[in-house]
């Protein structure tokens, strides 16, 4: 996984950062809010772990902003925070999960892993979409009544998008937001194209348009 960790307290950051690494992440260290959501423009990240009171920007305003702008990487608060009124906060501006400090580097690792599990990040192999669909995220063939398709690089991220947020609505905002940095977004008419060439191989059914709001798939 590609992680993005904001964290203030220089040898905190350091630890965690080597930890990680040592389960096989790759971590981008910041030490500011401003610095830590300027990143996430202009990157690509599975996961987001963030501290609250950091310099210039602190952790819950920041992932308000992310949330508002449709950008939606799973998060993790790590902060000495403990209320409750403080762990509402953090669930309200959009986080997945919620640790207090301190806390063991292995609670952190499963927490990960819930998370990974949950938001469906990092899949691999085959997956039975449905009775009569299934799914190799490995070679990016699509088997749909027993008739193969491989798609393209770009119809594979589009669709383990629609796959990974099957039970909602997403819009084209959100696709691109969430599988491009800003300088590589496609435009809207590049994603429903795709989406067109999709329909084509799982049946138009099989992905609605919700008016006013964007697509979901119907399995």
């Amino acid at each position: 996984m590609k992680i993005l960790l904001l964290e203030d307290d220089t040898l905190l950051n350091e630890i965690i950062e080597e930890f990680l690494e040592e389960l096989g992440h790759e971590v981008h260290s910041t030490f500011d809010g401003e610095e830590a959501l300027e990143a996430v423009y202009e990157n690509s990240f599975d996961l987001l772990l963030l501290d609250v009171n950091v310099p210039s920007l602190n952790g819950f305003d920041l992932l308000k902003n992310l949330r508002e702008n449709s950008i939606d990487i799973p998060t993790i608060y790590i902060t000495s925070l403990h209320t409750s009124k403080d762990m509402e906060k953090g669930f309200k501006s959009g986080a997945d999960d919620y640790i207090k400090k301190p806390f063991h580097l292995s609670e952190l690792e499963l927490r990960i892993n819930n998370i990974k599990r949950l938001r469906q990040i990092e899949n691999t192999g085959e997956q039975r979409v449905s009775s009569s669909i299934s799914y190799s995220y490995d070679t990016k063939f699509i088997v749909v009544d027993d008739i193969e398709t491989r798609l393209s690089k770009i119809e594979a991220k589009v669709f383990e998008y629609l796959l990974k947020n099957k039970d909602k609505s997403v819009s084209i905002e959100e696709i691109a937001l969430n599988n491009w940095i800003y300088d590589e977004v496609p435009t809207d008419t590049t994603i429903r194209t795709y989406i067109k060439n999709l329909r084509k191989v799982l049946g138009k059914e099989r992905i609605l348009n919700i008016k006013g709001i964007g697509y979901k798939l119907n399995l």
